[in-house]
């Protein structure tokens, strides 16, 4: 309750942005994560065409972010969100209906070009119409969209028992409700033009070494966070040799993000600076690894069901500090990218900002997983001392940055006049 009395001290802009949120992560994580299976098991593709349809779908959306945010800046953020939610209901839609692999792939296009197309656009909005309250916004967006990643998996794994399809159409269904609310609800905003070219807008960004270098310290935030999907869930199968395990890390996360993340923002907001909260955020990343680095992942131990919840636990307290590590240093990172520039480049600066974390995503994982097979069968101490290494170097690569003053001071406010 208290959580949706805070949304309602929102504009309904901003409101119906964190219900858009909540709709499209429960879409997305309804149908992605069943996908692999489908396409291998139901379809009979080879694990090499099922890398290609969800490589395609990845590389749709990571490497067109760019596209995205600056078609939010200079088309209207209201509009680019509306489109992609709307080529995303098509785009599963294809996956229900097609079997074929053109079809796949088609489907992969557009429901990865729909997500680099709102997601930018998504953030520009919300930090123009948050009233000079973005960290607030971000944290309750964080909230909905781990509510949607939550109900989504559960919502997939019932529809599965009628079959994928169901499942698809379902998604499909509901990011045709989210396109039509928005087209319905959302207000429209004037666009400032930047006065220049495509072109000449990605140059200014490129140029601005103080945004360059604060994404490229964020490498480690992005890398770390994606360990939720890799690292932990294997630590904690392998730890207790249970597959259902790798549930408990994101049941873990889910609760505290729920309960905490809007209390933890607001707190931390009245008391320093936003960079100090990044880069303590990044710190407590960094330790998140070490319990179990310092116990070689989680194996060993007494056996039984006392012993797996002992050599699970160094992996649900990583997840726990993990989670509260973003939660910390989530909501100033996104409060203070528009600051880096002009405010009609906001969109662009996103862009390019989700452009270095898929970057990042990737390389990471690679090493990362590197680290896993290196580290042998029980994985070891390497991967997890290799996350630590990673939030170390971020965090004082953001303190560095903000002891030479090259963050912004504080939130650029900047509300658009109505359309």
């Amino acid at each position: 309750m208290r959580i949706w009395r805070e949304t309602l001290r929102f504009p309904l802009a901003v409101r119906l942005l964190l219900v858009n949120q909540f709709g499209v992560n429960t879409g997305f994580y309804l149908l992605i994560p069943y996908l692999a299976t489908h396409l291998g098991e139901d379809l009979g593709m080879s694990a090499a065409v099922v890398g290609i349809v969800l490589g395609v779908r990845n590389l749709s959306q990571q490497g067109l972010f760019v596209i995205g945010g600056s078609a939010s800046d200079r088309l209207g953020a209201r509009g680019v969100i509306i489109a992609g939610c709307a080529l995303r209901t098509v785009g599963f839609a294809l996956f229900a209906l097609g079997d074929g692999l053109a079809v796949l792939l088609a489907a992969s296009v557009l429901s990865g070009f729909a997500g680099a197309l709102f997601n930018p656009a998504v953030r520009a909005y919300l930090a123009q119409e948050a009233e000079g309250r973005g960290a607030e916004a971000f944290a309750l967006f964080n909230v909905f969209a781990t509510a949607g990643a939550l109900v989504g998996p559960l919502l997939g794994s019932a529809l599965l028992l009628v079959d994928f399809r169901t499942s698809a159409l379902t998604a499909a269904g509901i990011f045709a409700v989210l396109t039509v609310a928005q087209a319905l609800v959302l207000p429209a905003r004037d666009v400032a033009p930047s006065g220049g070219t495509v072109l000449a807008d990605w140059r200014e960004v490129l140029r601005n070494r103080a945004f360059v270098a604060f994404a490229l310290a964020m490498v480690g935030m992005f890398t770390l966070e994606n360990q939720l999907y890799l690292l932990l869930p294997d630590g904690a199968r392998r730890a207790t040799g249970w597959d259902g395990a790798a549930g408990l890390v994101f049941l873990v996360g889910t609760l505290a993000n729920l309960t905490l993340q809007l209390r933890i923002t607001r707190a931390l907001k009245r008391r320093g600076e936003r960079a100090r909260w990044i880069a303590a955020g990044l710190g407590l990343m960094a330790v998140a690894f070490l319990p179990p680095a310092l116990v070689g992942g989680g194996s060993g131990g007494p056996d039984g069901w006392a012993g797996a919840v002992l050599r699970a636990l160094p992996v649900l307290v990583c997840a726990l500090l993990l989670y509260l590590g973003v939660m910390v240093a989530q909501p100033f990172v996104l409060e203070l990218i528009p600051g880096f520039g002009r405010p009609e480049l906001t969109g662009t600066y996103f862009g390019f900002f989700y452009v270095v974390s898929g970057i990042a995503a990737a390389v990471g994982n690679t090493l990362v997983g590197w680290a896993m097979d290196a580290g042998g069968r029980d994985a070891g101490r390497l991967p997890w001392v290799c996350c630590v290494l990673f939030g170390l170097v971020s965090a004082l690569g953001v303190a560095w940055l903000h002891r030479l003053g090259s963050l912004p001071a504080r939130e650029r406010a900047s509300v658009p006049a109505p359309a």
